[in-house]
């Protein structure tokens, strides 16, 4: 185990795990000059929300879930170049994210399904990918999805 010391807004000077880092090669939409992202899983125990945290941008942090923890029939529906480039074949060799905003009233937080993030955790490659459904949209409402799941 290789750890490497992360400088972060939300924590801190932290120690993570070089398996942690996911390679980004085109960036995230609005900051394609930020190339590696960790995964920070145990930010809030017991909870489905975790840290994206840019490697080398101390105070760019997203919060992200995975959408099978709000959307339990939740299709991923993106173009063969995405998959692709990520180095996967199917849905099945993905884990699949979404950024979350969280306003002042944090029950109307909500994710975007039209920009899903995607990882395949054999090859540590990430994307942001452009939904091709318009099935769900940029503003989906988590805890109403959470009701459904649990």
């Amino acid at each position: 185990m290789v750890a490497i010391k992360l400088h972060t807004r939300p924590f801190g000077e932290i120690e993570i795990e070089e398996k942690q880092i996911i390679d980004f090669p085109e960036g995230i939409l609005g900051f394609d000059f930020v190339k590696r992202f960790a995964i920070l899983d145990d930010a809030y125990p017991g909870s489905p929300f975790r840290w994206m945290q840019a490697v080398d941008e101390p105070t760019l942090a997203f919060v992200i879930i995975l959408v099978s923890d709000f959307i339990a029939d939740y299709e991923l529906d993106i173009s063969q170049g995405d998959y692709e480039a990520v180095g996967a074949k199917s849905s099945d060799e993905l884990l699949v994210f979404a950024i979350v905003t969280i306003p002042a009233d944090f029950k109307k937080m909500t994710a975007n399904l039209m920009g899903p993030i995607i990882i395949n955790p054999k090859t540590r490659i990430g994307k942001q990918a452009i939904s091709i459904s318009d099935k769900y949209g940029v503003r989906h409402l988590i805890l109403e999805g959470m009701k459904r799941v649990d």
